[in-house]
């Protein structure tokens, strides 16, 4: 609850209302300086700053990256895929590898990898 404001000297009153009205620009002057301010934080560490733009251009640059290496892969199995459906040598050959079949004059070895040696103390 606000207490009412007694009447004083009409001088007084002259006075601190054009004292309040003298300095507007002052007070105008400091809140678009706050705005400024908050703004260029934003600008910077905002949601779309300057800091996650450069993030997001390292991530652009590793996804082309990765889609570069995709479709590298992606040309060889066209290219693999082409030749099982062409060569009967090709599909002879995949069923080799991947079954273990071998002709009758020919002899599978198969290695070993060696045992992992415990690191020394």
């Amino acid at each position: 609850m606000l207490l009412p404001i007694e009447p004083g000297p009409q001088g007084l009153r002259e006075k601190l209302v054009q004292s309040i009205y003298s300095q507007r620009r002052k007070f105008a002057t400091a809140a678009a300086g706050g705005l400024v301010c908050v703004l260029a934080w934003h600008v910077v560490f905002g949601a779309n700053g300057f800091s996650s733009y450069e993030a997001k251009r390292q991530q652009t640059k590793q996804l082309a990256a990765q889609i570069e290496t995709l479709q590298q892969e992606n040309s060889k199995l066209a290219d693999h895929n082409a030749r099982l459906k062409n060569d009967k040598g090709a599909i002879e050959e995949s069923i080799r590898k991947q079954l273990h079949f071998a002709k009758p004059d020919e002899v599978i070895v198969t290695v070993q990898d060696a045992p992992a040696q415990p690191a020394p103390h």
